[in-house]
C-alpha cells in the first residue's frame, strides 16, 4: 500500500527571476530553490491519507541535479518514508520525466501516483497526463478534494465549467489542484530525523529509457514594463478615461 509522490526543485515562488543577457537562459543558479508549491499539495495529501492509516509509505522521487537531493530532505522532514534521485545534469522535457518515472513505478508498484499537476518553472502541465498514458492506468487531474476507498478513488475535479466528480479503479494517476489542501511546515525533530531517512542515487544512465529532445528554446524576453497609473480626482474623470483608454464603457 505504498504511494509515489513525484517532486520537482524549482526556485521559490516569491522569488524574482532575471533572464541572462544571451536571452536563452534564465539565471537561477543563485536563487532560493523549493519545492513547487503543487509538488507539495501532492505530498501532503499523501502524508495525511498515511495518518488515516490508508496506505503504509510514502515515497518522494525526483529528476535532477545532485543538489536536488535537498529538497527531497526537505520532503522526507515534512513525512515521507523515503526519496529516489534519478540524477542527471541536464534539464529534462516532461515527456522524459514521464519515461523516468514510468521505470521507477514499475518496480516500485505503488497503489497510485499523486503529484503536482503542473510545475510553476514550465508550467506545462503535461507530466502526469503523459504518465498515466505510458503506465496505461485511469488519470484524474486538478484535484481539489480525494476520498480513497480501498481500490477506488473519489476525486472532485475543478474545471472550467465548475467541479466534476469522478471515480477511478486503482492503480492510477492523481494531479492536484491549489485547494486540495495546505501543506504543513517541517518540524524540527522531523528535519533531523530525515537526515536518517533513506535517499537512493540513481544515474540516469542506469534507467531503461531512451530520451530525445523535442524541444529548442529560441529566446527568452523580460515582460513589458508596466505603464505608470493615472490619477483621477471624480468618478466623473474616471469614467472619461475609462472610455478614451480601455473603451470598457460604451
Amino acid at each position: 500500500m505504498k504511494v509515489i509522490v513525484p517532486i520537482k526543485r524549482v526556485v521559490d515562488a516569491y522569488v524574482k527571476v532575471p533572464v541572462q543577457s544571451t536571452q536563452k537562459r534564465l539565471d537561477i543558479k543563485s536563487l532560493k530553490k523549493s519545492i513547487n508549491p503543487f509538488c507539495e499539495i501532492a505530498l501532503e495529501e499523501a502524508i495525511r491519507l498515511k495518518e488515516l492509516g490508508l496506505i503504509s509509505e510514502v515515497i518522494a522521487v525526483t529528476v535532477g541535479e545532485s543538489v536536488a537531493q535537498e529538497q527531497l530532505r526537505a520532503g522526507l522532514a515534512l513525512g515521507a518514508d523515503r526519496a529516489i534521485l534519478v540524477e542527471t545534469p541536464e534539464p529534462l522535457i516532461p515527456l522524459s520525466i514521464a519515461k523516468v518515472l514510468h521505470q521507477i513505478i514499475v518496480k516500485e508498484q505503488p497503489l497510485f501516483v499523486i503529484m503536482g499537476k503542473q510545475a510553476i518553472d514550465g508550467d506545462n502541465n503535461q507530466t502526469g497526463q503523459m504518465l498515466a498514458q505510458l503506465l496505461n492506468w485511469p488519470q484524474a487531474t486538478f484535484a481539489s478534494e480525494i476520498q480513497l476507498d480501498k481500490h477506488i478513488m473519489r476525486v472532485t475535479r475543478e474545471v472550467d465549467s465548475g467541479l466534476q466528480d469522478i471515480e477511478v479503479q486503482l492503480p492510477a494517476v492523481i494531479t492536484t489542484d491549489l485547494r486540495l489542501n495546505e501543506p504543513r511546515y517541517a518540524s524540527l525533530p522531523n528535519i533531523m530525523q530525515a537526515k536518517r531517512k533513506p535517499l537512493k542515487i540513481m544515474p540516469l544512465a542506469e534507467m531503461n529509457v531512451t530520451l530525445r529532445t523535442h524541444q529548442q528554446v529560441l529566446e527568452i524576453t523580460k515582460p513589458e514594463a508596466r505603464k505608470a497609473g493615472v490619477i483621477v480626482d471624480s468618478v466623473a474623470q474616471l469614467v472619461d478615461k475609462l472610455k478614451q483608454e480601455a473603451k470598457v464603457i460604451a
